[in-house]
Formats: structure tokens, sequence, C-alpha cells
């Protein structure tokens, strides 16, 4: 899978590896190996469309049911992918093994490549499926509130004083996220800056490093953020990394800061509403 850069917020009908797709004709049947925007073609009504998800799929709940899983994000089944017949196929640059989706690429007619990196990035989004799945008065209504909701978060960057946060992602080994994720990018838009300042590339390990709590950039923390997921944080790690950091922590529902698609649009305003509440006095 290639990236070219600008493609998301390019034309629409172009994905994130530059190839052009066209309008879907007759019988449409999607394979969704991406959690996020499974979730976003069943909000731009497309469920009825989708043949098979991942595992992690899990969004909407009710709305899913009875829907194929064919194994993990990275732990794609190829067989039973191909079983499914599906017309087209969603990846994404950074949650699926490009070697998965270039071998199932052999197969499916249709393969549209992802990799929003920041909140804004979504609007791209919502245009190529708009465009290639015919649903674009869903695709429009969902823009405008993803503009109201980066409105909303531009307002809490004018009203408060930037914050420097440290954002879990594991325990033991303690993990967090580069500064060149979407994760860090939505953390951005309400004007909490991540550290440690270092970029981690398209995809791969060096996007989520692991650290020790000896590390000198952690003196530059102001607060710590402890993620839902992937590693399930709870109240009782709080203490743990509050000692360990010597600055305050606090759970934050990592779905809300980890999925594009539609639910960008609360989660922009769950940050929004989080970094008003816990703002210094």
């Amino acid at each position: 899978m290639r990236r070219e850069a600008g493609v998301d917020g390019g034309s629409a009908g172009v994905d994130a590896a530059g190839t052009r797709h066209l309008p879907a004709r007759g019988e449409v049947r999607i394979v969704s190996l991406v959690p996020s925007l499974t979730e976003l073609l069943c909000e731009l009504g497309l469920r009825d469309r989708l043949a098979g998800r991942t595992g992690f799929c899990i969004h909407p709940r009710e709305a899913l049911h009875g829907v194929p899983k064919v194994g993990g994000t990275k732990d794609v089944k190829l067989d039973a992918v191909r079983a499914l017949a599906p017309t087209h196929l969603i990846g994404n640059i950074d949650e699926n093994r490009r070697e998965t989706v270039e071998e199932l690429a052999a197969s499916v007619p249709h393969v549209i490549v992802t990799h929003p990196c920041a909140p804004r990035d979504n609007l791209a989004l919502y245009r190529l499926f708009g465009t290639v799945f015919g649903c674009e008065a869903r695709a429009a209504a969902l823009e405008a509130d993803l503009l109201a909701a980066l409105d909303e978060a531009a307002a809490v960057v004018a009203d408060l004083p930037p914050e420097r946060v440290l954002y879990l992602i594991w325990r033991e080994p303690w993990m967090t996220v580069a500064r060149d994720t979407y994760i860090a990018a939505m953390l951005e838009a309400v004007g909490w800056q991540t550290l440690p300042d270092a970029a981690g590339g398209a995809s791969g390990a060096a996007r989520y490093p692991a650290f020790g709590w000896n590390e000198p950039w952690l003196a530059g923390v102001e607060r710590v953020l402890l993620s839902s997921e992937p590693y399930r944080f709870r109240d009782a790690h709080v203490a743990e990394v509050q000692s360990l950091a010597g600055r305050p922590a606090m759970l934050i529902d990592g779905e809300m800061a980890s999925w594009y698609g539609s639910r960008v649009i609360a989660g922009l305003r769950y940050l929004a509403a989080l970094r008003r509440r816990n703002a210094p006095a």
C-alpha cells in the first residue's frame, strides 16, 4: 500500500494510494478490514452492502449482527475474504498489513486504501465513499457536522493555553504515540500536544514507541492520559502512573481519540469537553 502526499485531501474518488475509483455499478459487496470505517459505512446507509468485517469491527453493535467476520485487522483470513466474493475491499495503511491487502487485490476487483492522518482528512473520506457508493447526500451531511466540530475544537484552542501530554496506549512495556499519528493530531486539535516530539512514519512500530520512566523528555510532560484501548487502563492504574510520572493523570476514551470516519465528530466534541473540564484554574 503506497501513500502519496496530499492524496487524502484531494479529489473525490481518489484513495490514499492514489487510485481513482469510479462509482460502483451493479451488485456491491464490501469487506471492511478497518473498524472505524465499518462504522462509517453503516452511518452512510451501506449496511446492506457490507459482506464482511474483522472481529474488531464492533460498532454499531446491533447493525453488525450477522455480518461474517474475516479475522483481525492484522491477521486477516484470506480464504474467508475470498469466499465472500467482495467487489470492494477497504483497508488502511496503518491498521492492515501491506502484504495482506496486496494479496487480496489479486482477487478483489476494487481495493480502497485509506490513511487519514488528521481529523480534517475525514472530509476526503466522506467524499470518497460518497462518490464510490452513491451516498453523496449522507456524506455531505457528515462533512457539515465535522466542520462544525472542528470549529468547536478550534474555540478550545483559542480559549486555553496549550498543554503537553503523554498519551499511554500500553503498560509493560509502556508505550505511547508518535507526533505524526492520527491520535496525536486529534489531541492537537484541542490544544493537547503529545510528547515525545518524534515522528514514526506512515506505518510500523515506530509510530507507537516504547519508553522508560527515566526519559529526559518526560520533564516536559504536564499531564498523562491513559487510554481505554488497546490496553484497557482502569481507575486502579491512575495512581500508579501519577506516582511514576509525578504529574496529574486521568483516563480517556481511546475510541474517541483514535477512531476516524464518522466517530471523529463525537470524538472532537468529547475531547473539547474533556479539555475544558480539566483546564488549570
